[in-house]
Parts: C-alpha cells; structure tokens; sequence
C-alpha cells in the first residue's frame, strides 16, 4: 500500500528545524538553493509540476495548501521568525524557496522518482541532510 503523503513526523521535523535555523542555516540553505539554480531549473520545474499534480491527484491539496501556509508562516509574513526576518532578501528568499522544494518533495515522494524527489529537496538537503540521507552535504569553501 502507498502512503499518502509525508507522515506527520516528517512535517513537524521539517518545520521544527526551520523554527531553529540561525543566519547560519538559512545562508546554508540559500548557498544549496544557488548551487542547484546555476546547474539549470529545467528538472526542478519539472519535478515541482509532477509533484503538484501528484498533490491534487492523490488528493492532498488541501493537507498541502495549509502546510504551505505554515511555511510562508515561519519565513516570509509578518509573523516570521525573527532570524528569517533578519535575512528578508534575496539569500532569505532563495533559503525559502528551497523550504518550499523540500515541503513539495516530501508531500509527493511516494508518486515521484528518486530524481524528482531529489531535484525538489537537494537544495535545502545542503542544511538539513536528513531530506537526502545517502548524500552527504556539498563542502562549503568561506
């Protein structure tokens, strides 16, 4: 049997280490999200419309609409986290998008290949490893 969507461990994870990245984490996140953009987005556009029509076949618009809405939650309205207030920009931007592409490859993992999941959370995967945990983290040079 395939599950339906991410467990709710994996979202409480997910936006459990989101409420506790610093500076550090997000530029992190930020840094993967530019190494990702500068090989071409042509594969993650492609895995982000599979894995959004894979949300609405399987029934998890909803589930994930409100997830989505956590996320823009903790780093982007007025409510946001102070650290991801401090880094409201462009690396606070590039560390959100790449929050998003995680949240959208755990919602859709189950109904999507190994290199659309991957193309989704790779760039947040450079901060959080447990996304892509047979990968290790890219070495960051200062």
């Amino acid at each position: 049997m395939v599950r339906q969507g991410p467990t709710q461990s994996e979202l409480d994870r997910l936006t459990a280490d989101l409420r506790v990245f610093d500076a550090n984490g997000i530029e992190r996140a930020a840094w993967g999200w530019d190494r990702h953009e500068r090989r071409g987005l042509d594969a993650y556009h492609t895995a982000e419309r599979a894995a959004l029509a894979q949300i609405e076949q399987h029934d998890l618009g909803p589930r994930w609409e409100e997830f989505r809405r956590t996320l823009f939650g903790l780093t982007e309205s007025t409510g946001a986290l102070v650290s991801w207030k401090a880094k409201h920009g462009q690396e606070g931007h590039k560390a959100e998008r790449a929050a998003f592409g995680a949240a959208l490859g755990l919602f859709a993992r189950d109904h999507l290949t190994r290199e659309q999941y991957a193309s989704l959370v790779e760039p947040m995967a450079e901060a959080l490893p447990w996304l892509l945990p047979d990968r290790a983290p890219a070495p960051r040079m200062p």
